[in-house]
């Protein structure tokens, strides 16, 4: 497994525009279609959000090379708020579009991953 980008940020709306511009570029360098690169920016976008709404103030989003293009995404900081039905759409969603998502739970999710091979 290669990493290919690692970024941390403080977790606002506001940078989320970027990540997602970022995903795509990734989506593009490893062959995914435009339906699962849209997919993949989605998956970005909602992750981003849930880590938001459970109360994190800075994440982590690292791009890997693994059996395609590999995502984890991580939260840090803040406190456990309560659950929204935004937080059940969006874990609905990504359990939708990806086959592998894995999320782990401290109280609330602090970790996400999932990946996306080319076709």
């Amino acid at each position: 497994m290669m990493k290919l980008m690692e970024i941390t940020f403080p977790l606002g709306r506001e940078i989320m525009t970027t990540i997602r511009l970022m995903t795509g570029g990734l989506c593009s360098l490893y062959g995914l279609g435009l339906d699962d690169s849209e997919d993949c920016k989605v998956c970005v976008t909602e992750s981003l959000l849930l880590l938001m709404h459970g109360g994190c103030r800075e994440a982590r989003v690292r791009f890997s090379d693994e059996d395609g293009l590999r995502i984890v995404l991580e939260g840090e900081g803040g406190t456990e708020g309560e659950k929204t039905m935004e937080e059940e759409i969006s874990v609905a969603l990504l359990r939708a579009l990806v086959e592998d998502l894995n999320m782990e739970k401290d109280g609330r999710i602090t970790r996400i991953g999932f990946g996306f091979r080319a076709r």
